[in-house]
């Protein structure tokens, strides 16, 4: 069976508290739960930012920042455990060790944050490092890596597939302060490029297109990886 870890962006998963997709989400994973082994890093969104800000507004440190930031990231994955019920692990993982320990029961396991400093997508890419993970699906709130942000540049071009090392050269000017939000930061670009682990950066938005990737192969955003065929992985 193989292993998946899947960074799910907090404003994919909790755009808003009152916004949500965690039961399209629920029932998405329910349906993989016999097809592989998934481990999911769920990230603080909007929330995680407005959280943030309002400890900025209070001249409270970056540190203590990202940890106020990481405590909404396991209380978005909280909500997610819980609505899998019996088909995930009962608890949010707190350290890689811990996450490790929880794949043994066979079951999803859903974290967020670890340490200040490390986005979730950095947690995800070291944690499919650490349990050898056949693919690392980054389900983010664009349908791929462009040459700019498209948010902000019509002229921007999707890259369908990239090098680890292509991808550095992208990400290299990233924000690195608490809440920063970049389609991938540089710490997690390095950890695919040591671990040599393919990733597939998608809309999170769609469910149906990372079902279509893990059950079919079909990849509708961008391959980051040594080999061009992702079947290969």
């Amino acid at each position: 069976m193989k292993t998946i870890v899947i960074s799910l962006g907090g404003s994919v998963l909790v755009p808003d508290i009152g916004n949500n997709n965690i039961k399209q989400y629920r029932d998405l994973l329910s349906s993989l739960k016999d097809t592989c082994r998934i481990f999911i890093v769920v990230g603080g969104g909007g929330e995680a930012r407005r959280y943030i800000g309002a400890a900025r507004d209070l001249n409270i440190d970056e540190g203590t920042a990202d940890e106020i930031g990481i405590l909404i990231t396991r209380l978005n994955a909280r909500l997610l455990m819980h609505a899998l019920a019996k088909d995930c692990y009962p608890d949010i993982p707190e350290s890689y060790n811990d996450a490790l320990i929880a794949g043994e029961s066979g079951k999803i396991v859903i974290m967020g944050g670890v340490t200040p400093a490390q986005t979730t997508d950095a947690v995800a890419a070291v944690l499919a490092e650490r349990t050898g993970a056949d693919l690392l699906i980054n389900a983010t709130a664009v349908d791929g890596i462009y040459t700019a942000d498209p948010r902000k540049d019509a002229a921007a071009e999707k890259i369908p597939f990239l090098t680890p090392d292509e991808l550095i050269e992208i990400v290299q000017t990233g924000r690195m302060d608490a809440g920063s939000n970049n389609v991938i930061d540089l710490v997690a670009a390095k950890v695919i490029q040591r671990s040599k682990i393919p990733m597939v950066v998608l809309d999170g938005r769609d469910p149906e297109g990372l079902l279509n990737l893990i059950q079919n192969g079909v990849n509708r955003g961008s391959l980051v990886s040594y080999n061009p065929d992702l079947a290969a992985f």
